[in-house]
């Protein structure tokens, strides 16, 4: 099921979003779903990130070298 949103947005915005979405070949639809799909994974990311941080730094876990040693 779809739900439309309607969402103002500044001219030269719309434009640039419609430039864009036509050298990616999609549709302006499918360029903003794409862009906000990223962006709500991103946020997924930094949620869960802002969570387990904490846990690894109270395991020694501190740098991306660390968490390497550990799963090679």
């Amino acid at each position: 099921m779809r739900d439309t949103l309607t969402i103002s947005l500044p001219a030269e915005m719309r434009r640039s979003i419609a430039r864009s979405a036509k050298g990616q070949h999609m549709t302006a639809s499918e360029y903003v779903r794409d862009a906000l799909r990223r962006r709500l994974a991103v946020e997924r990311f930094q949620a869960v990130r802002a969570r387990v941080v904490p846990k690894a730094q109270a395991q020694g876990i501190h740098t991306d070298e660390d968490v390497f040693k550990l799963v090679s």
